[in-house]
């Protein structure tokens, strides 16, 4: 019969170790834990009616990573005897083992073993909920040892903290996580050592998103007390100073490079591009060609005389010395003065008065002790013609080696300067080049060049703004007005200065009424002293003129006025035959004479 034991192979069990790791052996554990067997060497059966362990098998255990090892099967038992024939005895039992520290599953057994071999299901519970934890402003705190389980379901205990130098301990806060939802089983509490009190959780492990507001996390801590403050006062005054000082120092910095910028254009050196030197050479016909031939010819004139002095320019006539220039320039100096001579290169030199003529507005002076002068080409004034260019060279307002240019405007104007005497004497009658190259106060006497730098004429006077003509006294400067004497008139005239010391002039015998308004030149009845107005034996008493007679033309010229006809008659030489028109109750008569000569002064 069978006695209810097992007739073949002992059924080896896989079922998981007892969850009860760490809890103290009950009575219950007696006969595992001393390995007593009973009569038939097996040990009393389980709560789940399976057997026990023998006293030499080892249970299965879990390793710290939670895997499952199965305990080494327990030995066979020898084979039993037939049935009806008792068994003989088994040996004592071997000495009891000592008690083993086993790991606790982290769930109960499952009775279904279901693969692999018993793992946690869907039936295990979540683990708890673990909140973030904030990070202190000012460091973050040594984290605890963790509250909870170790792993396999025991509470941990918490880790003391090494004891301080001096022999006073040191104790670091305690980290625990929030408590878990209420649906989450809570934990046990944490037991503190002995001797240890909880420390207060900081605020930034306090702080629950979900929670109630609470004293902002950016003051965390304690309230502050009057000290921290005004510690804080202090402080924030040192942080204001410290930044006004800064920005003082900044602003002088950059008012300093701002400054410097501003003053050298930039904080690098600027180079603009630039062409090189050329070889200097201009066309001789342009202003600069001519200027550059005509310059080292022009004088500047610097004359003192006992009343009064000014300044002129002249130009070289040949290289003896001789200059010619305007009368009204060395006027001056006629009496008791002197006349210092500059030339173009700086050089100066006395000079003397050889001739003038006021009629004409000319003179000559000479220079001596002086060499390697050049002498400026004379021109042909009746080869001008009107907008020929020009180029005035001078020394308006003692401005020496002023250039000019500019062309010629008109020509044969009738023009009259002077006349501050009073007397007549001093007019100048000039059948003037017209020209709108700028003449200035100090440009008389200055040459008048043509395109081939030669000297057409001689520039004497400019219509003012404010006044008459004339270059002397008032001036409003240059409008584009000027006067040159034609150079074949004071060719003449300083070929006669300089071999005479006097110039002639040409006349035709008679005098002028000057007060008539009609036009035309009309001869006067009575000369100064009763005489008659047509000189006996004169040119014009040769050639029939009478007084009363209107001239109106010389040499198909028109004439409007006395001063037009003196300017007409003066503009050629003494021995020329002139054709002349004049009215004579209500006719037109033809006359033609020949000029005479007079004098000048």
């Amino acid at each position: 019969m069978d006695d209810g034991k097992p007739s073949g192979p002992r059924t080896k069990w896989w079922s998981r170790p007892s969850t009860d790791r760490d809890r103290p052996a009950g009575p219950e554990d007696g006969a595992a834990a001393t390995g007593v067997a009973d009569a038939s060497g097996t040990a009393p059966a389980g709560p789940g009616g399976t057997a026990g362990t023998t006293a030499g098998e080892r249970l299965p255990h879990t390793t710290p990573d939670g895997d499952y090892t199965p305990a080494p099967p327990a030995a066979a038992p020898p084979p039993a005897a037939d049935r009806g024939t008792p068994a003989p005895a088994e040996p004592a039992p071997p000495a009891a083992e000592p008690h083993v520290h086993r790991t606790q599953p982290l769930h109960a057994p499952d009775e279904y073993s279901t693969p692999p071999y018993g793992g946690p299901g869907p039936w295990a519970p979540a683990p708890p909920v673990q909140r973030p934890v904030a990070t202190p402003a000012h460091g973050t705190p040594v984290p605890p040892p963790y509250a909870g389980t170790d792993g396999h379901g025991t509470a941990a205990p918490p880790v003391a903290a090494a004891p301080a130098q001096g022999g006073q301990e040191h104790h670091t806060e305690a980290w625990a996580p929030p408590p878990p939802p209420p649906t989450v089983p809570q934990q046990h509490p944490v037991p503190q050592p002995p001797g240890q009190t909880p420390q207060q959780t900081s605020q930034w492990m306090r702080y629950d998103p979900w929670g109630a507001p609470r004293q902002p996390l950016s003051h965390p801590g304690p309230g502050q007390g009057v000290d921290d403050v005004r510690h804080r006062k202090a402080r924030r005054g040192t942080v204001l100073v410290g930044a006004a000082l800064l920005a003082l120092l900044a602003g002088g910095i950059g008012g300093g490079v701002g400054a410097y910028v501003e003053r050298n254009g930039g904080l690098t050196t600027v180079e603009l591009p630039q062409s090189g030197r050329d070889a200097g050479g201009r066309a001789p016909d342009s202003v600069a060609g001519i200027a550059a031939s005509a310059l080292p010819g022009v004088v500047t004139l610097h004359v003192n005389g006992s009343a009064e002095s000014g300044t002129g320019t002249g130009f070289v006539l040949d290289d003896r010395g001789h200059i010619l220039t305007n009368n009204h320039v060395v006027a001056p100096a006629s009496s008791n003065g002197d006349i210092t001579v500059t030339f173009s290169g700086g050089e100066s030199a006395a000079a003397e008065i050889v001739g003038k003529d006021s009629g004409y507005d000319l003179a000559v002076v000479k220079v001596t002790g002086v060499s390697g002068l050049t002498p400026l080409p004379l021109g042909n004034s009746d080869n001008v013609r009107v907008g020929d260019p020009v180029v005035a060279i001078g020394a308006p307002f003692d401005l020496s080696n002023t250039v000019t240019s500019g062309i010629i405007s008109a020509k044969e104007r009738p023009i009259t300067a002077g006349g501050e005497k009073g007397d007549g004497t001093d007019v100048s009658y000039v059948d003037a080049l017209q020209t709108d190259a700028p003449i200035n106060p100090g440009n008389s006497g200055g040459p008048l060049v043509d395109a081939e730098a030669r000297v057409i004429g001689i520039n004497s006077a400019i219509r003012a703004a404010d006044s008459g003509s004339g270059l002397d006294g008032g001036q409003s400067g240059s409008i584009g007005l000027g006067f040159a004497i034609p150079i074949n008139q004071g060719k003449r005239v300083a070929e006669e200065l300089i071999s005479t010391g006097k110039a002639t002039h040409p006349v035709i015998g008679v005098t002028l009424d000057m007060e008539f308004t009609g036009d035309g030149a009309k001869v006067g009845g009575k000369a100064a002293g009763g005489a008659s107005a047509v000189t006996e034996g004169g040119p014009a008493d040769k050639a029939g003129i009478r007084s009363g007679d209107i001239i109106t033309e010389v040499e198909g010229q028109r004439v409007h006025s006395g001063e037009e006809l003196i300017v007409k008659i003066r503009a050629h030489r003494p021995g020329d035959r002139l054709g002349l028109v004049l009215t004579r109750g209500g006719k037109d008569l033809s006359k033609t004479l020949t000029l005479g000569s007079a004098s000048g002064t």
